[in-house]
């Protein structure tokens, strides 16, 4: 009987060893979607209801070729924060070829505009010409955010909202 549970444990401790070698590499090769968001930028959002939220703390990186920065959004630092929403960085000149303008006020900013405004800041990088290389890229983008867990709810539940930037400027052209 006591052979059995040895067998029993060892083949168990061997199945956990083995499959932590076949999960680790998945989930820490560094070169998958999740990885690359290192640019730290902190702002307050114009919520859907016109209330001020935030500041959210985005975590962005290039995509399609740096034409867009994706970056997710959460209310905090902290690790195990929420994932409350989304916004994409997009260049002017591809964002407004491609959103009708009707669209564009409705759900975009202009980061020039909100950069502007003195409330955006840029974290992490310690080196001022950094900082404002940044600043510059971003006031050449377009912004829309698709907030997906709404402040005070226990669970996401399905209702997407786009809030736009505090200071937010409708387009006429």
């Amino acid at each position: 009987m006591k052979r059995t549970i040895k067998t029993i444990l060892m083949m168990s401790i061997m199945s956990l060893v083995g499959l932590g070698f076949l999960t680790t590499p998945a989930m820490s090769a560094g070169n998958g979607p999740a990885d690359g968001y290192t640019i730290h930028v902190q702002a307050p959002h114009m919520m859907a209801d016109g209330t001020v939220g935030g500041p959210y703390h985005h975590y962005c990186k290039g995509i399609q070729g740096g034409e867009i920065l994706q970056c997710l959004l959460f209310p905090t630092t902290a690790p195990d924060a929420k994932l409350v929403a989304v916004e994409y960085f997009i260049a002017k000149d591809l964002a407004r070829k491609n959103v009708p303008l009707i669209q564009w006020n409705r759900a975009f900013h202009d980061h020039q505009v909100e950069i502007d405004t003195g409330r955006v800041v840029i974290l992490d990088i310690e080196d001022p010409k950094e900082v404002k290389a940044l600043a510059e890229a971003a006031g050449k983008t377009d912004g829309v955010i698709f907030h997906l867990w709404g402040k005070g709810q226990v669970v996401p539940d399905g209702t997407v909202t786009t809030p736009t930037s505090v200071g937010h400027v409708f387009r006429t052209k």
